[in-house]
């Protein structure tokens, strides 16, 4: 048997789609356009499975969408600034620049061996100055617009790397990289105004239908409006109040503590003449600025020994913490506890002896006898213990509430939101330099456009810690451009998300003089298809939302929503193994046996098998992309990829799949080129006059052509994968056959198979067409299309229920009148049985659908 030949053929069309510029995309606007783009990598110097996933589908779309007569966009780039290569250059003495484009020049290669088809004159890097430099007029434009601004706000500092860490950087109170204990540091840094945004993000998530509901629900709740009141509590012995906000004031009655944040300026103020509570602030502030990080540690309290009056019962007074749990960047910074339906709070309660009571009565319990005990009850019901608000509704106190506290001047109902203004300040060299000035005279200055961009210095060195920038000799010193005196560049550069927040429009036109032609914007965006790992669901997707709509509200773009359709595609994962000894090992390291068992390749003692998970460095449990492409071939692993699971799900790496893809491949290669009957050429019909068995063949094909084309258009890629198998198996034993008219069934039957699995095995396919003697490539061929008449059955099959329940089916001619289907469903013997000789009161056909007997 003759073997498919992948690293030839594949190689080979590679050559051939980029010789005829299959893949170069240009504005035709007398042809529907369909933008398809999966978000970029960062060039870590390997592509890896989930790259490939990733990939694949977008290409998989792309190709289908050019089959179906689209104009298509697909490009390719690198979000190439990041700490990563920083980390590169400190450990590896080797420059971020050359680090990142050796890794830019590996990963491409590897991308263009899988055959996707990326117009690759549109590539961009967003570490080169000439896609950084319209960023930095974008900032420019942002401050002209008061929507960048500088303010003081509290970072997690590494005190050995002296920077700025990100949340997800600090491990257990410590630097991910030093060890040493975070800080919480309050610095001067630079934010862009998304919260002027927050009502059009949170409304526009309705419009946008093509986004997975958890990815909208994810957004929602990063936003996270809220209505509820600003609570005044005046503090007893001062003049002053202490302002809470609260989204359940309708539990004010059952308060128990007053708490402030560590950070909140009345903390500060006691803290002046109280070294116990100078050392607690210090003790909070070495917890991350993370929610999340706030939410699970434990929770602790001081006594300020202030008092905050309640405000509708002046006789009560509740004592004022400062507290490790509470947030100054939400609300005000302050809280009232409430024990019993805060769970929170009522751990804070426990621990501090303050009194619980409950304010709100779960449905259907006793007043007199309803208690809390190591749970906060936070459901429904109605209020009790609550003075004026008794017996109301939760909705129905809180409006009363407000409008008692509204009457008193002692708070006002109000909407909070949970998003944050976006601050964009990295202490670090590998990032686009932030174009503004500081001046002792003039204050901060922006750079002038036409000296834009500012670069970065090539000559810096990585041999001590912090940020390079801050230490080179020339680079920040610069005559201020105002009043010309002496003068400091910013040497803070931008948060890595500036640069793929706008990327998607640099992709319409990446080598005009401006941000990007308008023109050309106008006719590509929106993004048709957006893919990508649901882990940017938040703040990747919804800070392009916020890029967008702030260049058009700067005159750049009339466009608010960058993404019309979003796929999230689930992770690529295998099982771990691991050495006697906790070691981890690589798949290619182990071997497993006939008898079931796993062991060492180099020495045969036993292997623990893990759990299939998320391929990681860290757990050894990958597959190098390039490998498999060197052993099967690319369109293996794309077959794979797209069959196993439905996309959205993850998908399990498995030695057997790949091999049963590539069988499959070596199959369709034979059916080709070892027909056991000679095939007529290219453009033969089939006869008219076909036995049933053929004619059942071609409806076979034409269902097929009709399934998978709704497949793909719904992203059914592991469907479509399964019919197109099936009507292999459809139209093989039409190989051989001597029956008038096999021959011509039999090309037609190939060809379809050959033309529906083009966009996910592509090379396979181009050089299968070629073989069947057309001349044209695939990549210029239309989409089959499905004869209409030949998807129809002639004889379907009814269901019979008997007083709505099923209890058999009939097969009937299509279209059967409605004395022939009462009469087939009565005669079914578990009707007749049920029936027990009696006439039935009535019969109910719905033609073609089901006979519905009522006894």
């Amino acid at each position: 048997m003759s073997r498919y030949n992948a690293k030839v053929v594949e190689s080979r069309w590679q050559a051939a789609w980029e010789a005829r510029g299959a893949f170069a995309a240009k504005a035709n606007p007398e042809r529907p356009k369909y933008y398809v783009l999966e978000m970029f990598p960062y060039p870590s110097g390997r592509i890896h499975m989930g790259h490939v996933r990733n990939f694949t589908l977008g290409d998989v779309v792309a190709r289908y969408k050019t089959a179906r007569g689209f104009n298509v966009l697909h490009p390719m780039g690198w979000d190439a600034f990041g700490l990563p290569a920083e980390n590169a250059a400190f450990e590896a003495k080797v420059h971020p620049g050359k680090w990142t484009r050796e890794n830019i020049a590996t990963m491409r290669r590897q991308l263009q061996s899988m055959g996707l088809s990326y117009d690759w004159s549109r590539e961009i890097a967003t570490c080169e100055p000439e896609y950084y430099r319209h960023e930095q007029a974008m900032f420019l434009d942002f401050l002209d617009k008061g929507l960048a601004y500088k303010k003081e706000s509290w970072v997690n500092w590494d005190p050995v790397e002296n920077t700025v860490l990100a949340n997800e950087q600090v491990i257990d109170g410590r630097g991910w990289r030093s060890g040493a204990p975070v800080e919480r540091r309050k610095l001067a840094q630079w934010f862009l105004r998304i919260t002027a945004y927050g009502d059009e993000l949170l409304e526009s998530l309705k419009t946008l239908d093509r986004w997975p509901d958890r990815v909208r629900l994810m957004q929602e709740n990063w936003i996270g409006r809220s209505d509820g009141a600003r609570v005044r509590f005046p503090l007893k012995g001062r003049d002053d109040t202490l302002e809470v906000y609260t989204t359940r004031p309708d539990t004010l009655f059952g308060a128990s503590f007053c708490a402030i944040s560590a950070d909140h300026p009345l903390a500060a103020e006691l803290a002046a003449g109280n070294p116990k509570l100078t050392d607690f602030i210090a003790d909070c502030r070495r917890t991350g600025t993370s929610e999340a990080a706030i939410e699970t540690a434990e929770k602790k309290g001081f006594d300020t020994g202030l008092r905050a009056v309640h405000p509708l019962d002046e006789t009560i007074e509740l004592p004022v913490y400062v507290a490790n749990f509470v947030l100054m960047e939400y609300g005000t910074g302050a809280i009232f506890g409430c024990p019993a339906h805060d769970q929170r709070d009522l751990d804070f309660a426990r621990k501090y002896g303050r009194p619980v009571t409950p304010v709100v009565l779960p449905p259907g319990a006793d007043p007199a006898s309803f208690t809390i005990g190591t749970e906060a009850y936070t459901g429904d019901g109605s209020l009790f213990n609550s003075r004026f608000l008794d017996g109301m509704s939760v909705p129905d106190a809180k409006r009363a509430v407000g409008e008692r506290l509204e009457s008193l001047k002692a708070g006002e109902r109000t909407t909070v939101y949970r998003l944050r203004d976006w601050g964009v300040s990295r202490q670090r060299y590998w990032g686009c330099p932030i174009p503004v000035i500081h001046c002792p005279a003039c204050g901060t200055v922006p750079v002038p456009r036409d000296q834009l961009p500012v670069t970065l210095p090539e000559d810096v060195t990585f041999d001590a810690p912090g940020n390079p920038l801050d230490r080179h000799p020339t680079w920040k010193h610069v005559a201020c451009p105002t009043c010309g005196a002496a003068a400091e560049r910013e040497t803070d550069t931008f948060d890595t998300f500036f640069e793929s927040s706008w990327y998607f429009l640099r992709f319409c036109s990446p080598h005009d003089d401006g941000m990007f032609d308008r023109e050309a914007v106008q006719y590509w965006m929106a993004v048709d298809q957006y893919i990508g790992g649901v882990e940017h669901a938040v703040l990747h997707l919804l800070y392009s939302r916020f890029f967008t709509r702030a260049l058009r509200d700067c005159g750049h773009l009339d466009l608010a929503e960058p993404f019309a359709g979003l796929f999230t595609q689930g992770m690529v994962c295998h099982e771990t193994y691991r050495a006697p000894d906790g070691k981890w090992l690589l798949p290619q390291e182990v071997d497993r046996r006939a008898d079931g068992t796993v062991v060492r390749i180099d020495d045969g003692t036993p292997v623990t098998v893990g759990r299939s998970e998320k391929m990681s460095k860290s757990r050894k449990n990958v597959v190098d992309p390039e490998n498999i492409i060197e052993s099967y071939g690319a369109d293996t692993a794309r077959l794979f990829m797209m069959s196993d699971s439905p996309p959205d799900r993850d998908l399990e790496w498995t030695e057997a799949g790949a091999d049963g893809a590539w069988r499959y491949l070596n199959r369709l290669w034979r059916l080709v080129n070892e027909p056991q009957a000679a095939l007529p050429g290219p453009g033969t019909p089939p006869p008219a006059d076909l036995s049933a068995a053929l004619l059942d063949a071609r409806k076979a094909i034409h269902k097929g052509i009709a399934g998978v084309t709704d497949d793909l258009d719904r992203f059914h890629f592991n469907k479509a994968v399964a019919r197109i198998r099936e009507l292999t198996n459809a139209i093989a034993p039409l190989d051989g056959s001597t029956e008038p008219g096999a021959g011509a069934v039999l090309r037609e039957g190939i060809e379809a198979v050959v033309r529906l699995i083009a966009p996910i095995t592509p090379h396979l396919a181009e050089e299968l067409w070629l073989q069947l003697g057309h001349e044209t490539p695939l990549v210029a061929t239309p989409w089959p299309e499905a004869d209409a008449a030949l998807t129809v059955d002639d004889e379907i099959t009814l269901a019979v229920q008997v007083n709505g329940k099923l209890r058999g089916t009939i097969a009937l001619p299509r279209d059967a009148g409605k004395e022939q289907a009462e009469a087939a469903a009565l005669a079914l013997p578990a009707v007749e049985k049920l029936l027990e000789g009696r006439s039935p009161r009535k019969v109910i056909v719905v033609p073609n659908k089901v006979v519905n007997v009522v006894a």
